[in-house]
């Protein structure tokens, strides 16, 4: 009977290897093409952002220029800097993983802490920005990296451009479309160093606020421990500190939303708010836009892949990561804490034992955040300033044998020491983030992607798209004018209260 019975039950039940294929045959289904077809599908995938057949589409990529393949140019230029993007010589490659650490360190970086403290002034309409904005900066960057190539007459996908400037150059001019999007970009950058500097103050000061040690001197002390990052010379080196800087922060998030779901008693459902503060949304919104804003690494690590394919599949699954754990983390957090929401989240931690731990951890994190702005602060002014003569007024930091000259590593560390200085002058954090991202991240991230696009693609896009890319225009405009007005007029009354410290 035994033997019959167990005879019957294996007819009736599928085996496990048989019920796991046809499980990851459902998820392969719900994934993006570039993700898990054949190469050649990834091949004819790579690229196609556009919603027309015609646009932009890749009939046949071979990364090395093989027959029968696309021609992918990586520098139109005869300086060897250039090849990678921003980040200078191709040399160094780097897969689709480093990549994603590098856009997951931009996106998922030190701000997701003040996510409650927007949620706190957003309410719901926070948590849908959140999700939003992922959309949005995933689809502009999926343009901007379009922009680089042009189709030739025999109807192969060609890379004329490397970087975010010669995009601009292309549709501004050369004089002033260099000039525009390189300011923005410095100011982009080096306010994102800056602020990791501020946090590290901000962190450390909330772990001993008895201590002995002020605000900023931690700052200063911060700033001698990424003296370091002067030596940083490629991509590869970058991406094993984002990665590191990822490891970081799954274990923080483990940490805090463990805290809160022990918590979940607690919660304050009723606290959350479908109305919107005009005077304080719009530095929730200007701190989402800031936490997306990776646009600017996007052409260096598409032109730096050793595999360029992936990249579309890469971009997706980093935003659709993001959009989870932001609304997730920032709802969470502020239905644990609710009105007493602070800044920095980790300031809410009830022990000091606890919060020291957390916050020594989210420190380390910030040290291994820094270098990625950082090296490319580095890289735009190399650019701009030192390419040797008589492309730039002064000469090249580089020997002919690749070591960095004396001279330049002063410069370096004389960026380290500035963005230091700036950060102690610079103390109101969620504020200030606010401001930045209400002006240059949306300029970067909303604005001029799709104003390339239509003038680099118009004639080949569907009015549907036109259309989106007016509407994400609108968009950057609307959050940028209203975003800049009320977070500078926050910061102004910051400052007449006076410095916290």
């Amino acid at each position: 009977m035994a033997s019959q019975f167990f005879s019957r039950l294996n007819m009736a039940v599928p085996t496990i290897g048989a019920t796991v294929g046809a499980a990851w045959t459902t998820v392969r289904s719900a994934l993006p093409d570039s993700c898990v077809n054949s190469q050649q599908d990834e091949q004819l995938h790579f690229a196609k952002f556009g919603r027309k057949p015609n646009d932009t589409e890749l009939s046949n990529l071979q990364n090395s220029g093989a027959e029968g393949g696309l021609q992918r140019v990586d520098s139109v230029g005869d300086d060897e800097s250039c090849g990678g993007g921003e980040f200078g010589n191709s040399r160094h490659k780097i897969s689709e993983w480093q990549a994603g650490w590098n856009v997951t360190n931009a996106i998922q970086g030190m701000f997701v802490v003040s996510l409650p403290y927007a949620v706190l002034h957003g309410g719901y309409w926070a948590l849908t920005a959140m999700i939003g904005v992922a959309y949005i900066c995933c689809y502009t960057g999926k343009i901007l990296v379009d922009c680089l190539y042009v189709t030739n007459e025999e109807g192969q996908l060609v890379r004329v451009r490397d970087t975010y400037v010669s995009i601009a150059e292309e549709c501004f001019g050369r004089r002033v479309g260099a000039r525009i999007v390189n300011t923005a970009q410095l100011i982009e950058l080096l306010m994102t160093c800056i602020l990791y500097v501020v946090l590290c103050g901000d962190l450390m000061v909330g772990t001993f606020p008895d201590g002995a040690i002020d605000t900023r001197s931690w700052m200063m002390i911060c700033g001698i421990l990424l003296l370091p990052c002067s030596f940083l010379k490629n991509l590869h080196h970058v991406s094993t500190l984002s990665f590191w800087c990822t490891m970081a922060h799954v274990v923080i998030n483990v940490m805090i939303m463990g805290y809160c779901l022990l918590q979940a008693a607690t919660w304050g459902w009723s606290q959350v708010s479908l109305r919107i503060n005009i005077f304080t949304f719009p530095i929730s919104l200007g701190i989402i836009v800031f936490s997306y804003t990776s646009q600017i690494f996007l052409p260096s690590l598409e032109g730096n892949m050793s595999d360029p394919s992936k990249f579309h599949c890469m971009l997706n699954w980093s935003h659709v990561a993001a959009a989870i754990f932001k609304s997730l983390f920032g709802y969470v957090g502020f239905l644990t804490w609710q009105a007493n929401t602070q800044e920095v989240i980790t300031n809410n931690l009830p022990t000091q034992g606890f919060k020291g731990v957390v916050n020594f951890i989210l420190v380390v994190k910030a040290l291994l955040s820094y270098p990625l702005p950082y090296f490319a602060t580095l890289d735009l002014l190399e650019r701009a300033f030192f390419k040797g003569r008589p492309d730039t007024t002064f000469p090249r930091m580089w020997t002919v044998d690749g070591d960095l000259k004396v001279w330049g590593l002063a410069l370096r560390v004389f960026l380290v020491v500035f963005t230091t200085a700036m950060a102690i002058s610079i103390p109101h954090f969620a504020i200030l983030m606010g401001f930045i991202g209400s002006f240059t991240g949306t300029m970067l991230s909303f604005i001029w992607p799709c104003y390339f696009h239509l003038k680099l693609k118009g004639p080949t896009l569907d009015w549907g798209t036109v259309a989106y890319d007016c509407f994400v225009i609108f968009l950057g405009v609307l959050f940028g004018v209203i975003g800049i007005y009320y977070s500078f007029r926050a910061l102004v009354e910051a400052f007449q209260i006076g410095l916290p410290f």
